[in-house]
């Protein structure tokens, strides 16, 4: 008995019809050794009545051989009957089994042997078959109903019914035959001369012998030809080099109060490598650090720009600061502008800018000057567009178009109606209008973002989910029906950092540089920062804060994680200043309070050099902003390798993802995140960062490797930048 496979078999077919009634045809012959009609494994049940039998082509397991009986001639292999196959089995399965399809019949006239069986099965054991006299001759396309009773006595119903009968029928009647001999040719006698081969034998012998080549040859020229490697892609289309204005109140390193300085030098700075011409037009203030501009020229000496009716004669300055052109406004008036020894916080403000950005236009009008682009960059500066297209584009200035940045919503340049006077804007009736510069509000008031934002070409601000928390979740201070209307111009392109500039490989301010490779060197920046500040040696981390003192930035939160961060092991350090005296007051009496503290160090002022050296000294930077248009500070932090700790808001959300509830890849988890402004969410996101400082040191080396390897330059928003400068322009 054959050894039984698991019992998993395939479904056995529909029931088929009733046999129909036929003449049986005479058995075919077996092979020695066999049973007639009989398979050499044991005999399966009949299947049930009605179904079909399962047919197969698996031959079936040898019968096990008696033990002391002579051997047995090795029967030729026979495909098995469809009624006696055994069923074929597939891999366990606890769903009902599914029938296989029945085994293809070649379209080839029969051998005998293992083709024949394929095709007919063996017949049930009946008596000898008769000697046939003669062959039977069957015209092409006779049917089985015409051959003699006597050849189809024994064939079984199932070989008339099968679909390829017919066909094999054809195909065996229009083979050649060779005549029958009358009679034996006696072994003594001659042999008779052989007689020419029928010529159209000898081509069909041939043409059989010649098949498998031509086969070949035929799928040899069926198959396709080789296909040449497709051409490389075409070049991207390149935007046509451009001339770039900005006019801007602050860049780095000349005049900087916050991030608006850095991100004007470094997307200037980015455009020209990018091949475009770029100037950059500033207020000449008299606390301007002169050491960083080079080459510095009085190019205009008289720029008469009209004011109030009257003009305030201007000098124009020229000089480049770290390689970019830039232009200075100096007017010559009884209110000294720009001579007051601060960059903003001045009551009349908004007059001070207002003449900057007329002077600014007729500085260019008056030079030929013809930009593509006019990228203006806050409130400070959005009268520009509103001068251009209600009063230069009627002197000829009709080729710029302005692309407006705003940095922060909360100061909008909010002034009364002398600001149209001033300018020369003479229609306070055309402009007090809600779709054009009047104050949310305030209807006796107007809003000189708001004048930007409908004037200007194009507008942006600092980060993608800054410009939804502006348009939708109320961080636009009033403007956001406005930038409802104008949603079709509105977007967000998030802020860069100059990894030039910001480079701990290259930086001249720190004393050991590093990178992603050579991390090491990094904690010889925090032993030289412990140094600076007389802080304790010993292994804890270094918690900073660098920024403005503000509500801003969460002087709430700030003053709470100074003494959260000593109280847990860990030492802090902070630099910053306010433009408010109460606050700086403040933060003085605390220093005053922590000065015998051997763990924290609090520095209320702003120094570059300094703030280079934190950078790179500490393990997490806290910034708990209320609010975040962008934020440079994480930015920075993670150029140099220290862990932000930030609350989920604003740019800060876009930058800063949490190492433990963050669904981005572990590669680009580089921080710590917390949602609420308050002091538990603040303490929850510190004590996990200082606790993986103690606990699981590997993977807070991961954090600090994880944000060295970011990149946060300005290559990605200078080509956004250059976009939307390139779609207006065709405008």
């Amino acid at each position: 008995m054959a050894k039984k496979r698991p019992s998993f078999s395939l479904k056995q077919p529909p029931a088929a019809e009733p046999p129909k009634a036929s003449v049986p045809l005479p058995s075919l012959p077996v092979n020695a050794g066999e049973t007639p009609g009989r398979a050499p494994s044991a005999e399966p049940s009949p299947p049930a009545p009605g179904v079909a039998p399962l047919k197969t082509d698996q031959p079936p397991a040898p019968a096990a051989a008696k033990s002391g009986s002579p051997a047995e001639p090795q029967p030729v292999r026979q495909v098995q009957s469809p009624a006696a196959a055994e069923p074929t089995e597939l891999a366990p399965s606890a769903e009902p089994a599914v029938s296989a399809p029945a085994a293809p019949v070649p379209k080839e006239t029969p051998v005998f042997g293992s083709s024949l069986a394929a095709v007919w099965p063996e017949p049930k054991p009946g008596p000898p078959p008769k000697p046939k006299s003669s062959t039977v001759e069957t015209p092409p396309g006779a049917s089985h109903s015409d051959l003699p009773k006597a050849a189809v006595s024994s064939m079984p119903q199932s070989a008339i019914d099968h679909p390829q009968f017919e066909s094999l029928l054809t195909s065996a009647a229009a083979a050649p035959r060779l005549p029958a001999p009358e009679s034996l040719t006696p072994a003594s006698a001659p042999l008779p001369k052989p007689e020419p081969p029928d010529a159209q034998a000898v081509s069909e012998e041939k043409a059989v012998r010649d098949l498998p080549k031509l086969i070949d040859t035929e799928e040899k020229e069926l198959e396709p030809p080789p296909v040449a490697a497709p051409p490389p892609p075409p070049p991207k289309p390149t935007i046509p080099p451009m001339f770039i204005v900005m006019i801007t109140p602050e860049m780095a390193p000349v005049a900087k109060v916050g991030g608006l300085g850095d991100v004007v030098y470094g997307l200037s700075r980015e455009l020209e490598l990018r091949g475009n011409a770029v100037e950059i037009i500033l207020p000449k203030y008299d606390c301007m650090r002169y050491d960083q501009i080079s080459g510095l020229t009085r190019t205009y000496d008289n720029l008469e720009v009209p004011w109030y009716g009257g003009v305030i004669s201007t000098s124009v300055w020229f000089g480049f600061v770290h390689g970019r052109k830039c232009f200075f406004i100096e007017p010559h008036a009884r209110d000294n502008f720009f001579h007051r020894g601060v960059y903003y916080g001045q009551n009349d403000d908004v007059v001070r800018f207002a003449f900057f950005c007329r002077a600014a236009l007729e500085f260019m009008w008056k030079t030929g000057k013809h930009p593509d682009i006019i990228h203006c960059h806050d409130w400070q500066t959005a009268l520009v567009p509103v001068l251009l297209y209600e009063m230069y584009q009627r002197l000829g200035m009709r080729h710029p178009r302005v692309c407006f940045t705003v940095h922060n919503f909360r100061h909008q340049g909010v002034t009364g109606e002398h600001i149209l006077r001033a300018t020369g804007l003479h229609r306070p009736e055309y402009f007090f209008h809600y779709d054009r510069m009047r104050d949310n509000h305030n209807p006796h008031a107007l809003n000189l973002m708001k004048a930007g934002i409908v004037f200007s070409n194009f507008v942006t601000t600092v980060s993608p989910c800054h410009a939804w928390e502006a348009k939708d979740a109320g961080q636009g201070h009033g403007l956001e029906p406005t930038l409802h209307t104008h949603q079709y111009k509105f977007g967000g392109v998030l802020n860069g950092v100059d990894y030039e500039v910001f480079n701990p490989e290259t930086d001249p301010h720190i004393p050991a540089h590093y990178s992603a490779q050579t991390i090491e060197g990094k904690y010889e920046n925090k032993r030289a920062l412990r140094h600076r500040f007389w802080l304790a040696d010993n292994e804890r981390p270094i918690v900073a804060f660098i920024g403005r003192l503000d509500q801003q930035k969460g002087l709430e939160l700030i003053r709470h994680s100074i003494f959260f961060s000593v109280n847990n092991r860990a030492q802090f350090v902070l630099l910053g200043n306010s433009p408010e005296p109460g606050t700086n007051d403040h933060f003085l009496g605390l220093k005053r309070h922590l000065n015998d503290n051997p763990h924290c160090h609090l520095e209320i002022a702003y120094n570059e050099e300094l703030a280079r050296l934190i950078y790179a000294g500490a393990d997490m930077m806290v910034v708990p902003s209320r609010y975040e248009p962008c934020g440079l500070t994480q930015l920075i932090s993670l150029r140099y390798g220290t862990v932000p700790v930030v609350r989920n808001v604003g740019g800060l959300a876009d930058t800063v993802f949490d190492k433990d509830y963050s669904n981005r890849p572990l590669h680009e988890r580089n921080g710590y995140v917390f949602d609420h402004a308050d002091n538990p969410g603040l303490e929850s996101a510190l004590r996990r960062a200082i606790g993986c400082y103690y606990h699981f040191p590997d993977h807070f080396r991961h954090l600090m490797l994880n944000g060295l390897r970011c990149d946060y330059s300005w290559n990605h928003p200078g080509q956004h930048y250059l976009n939307i400068y390139d779609h207006i322009r065709d405008k």
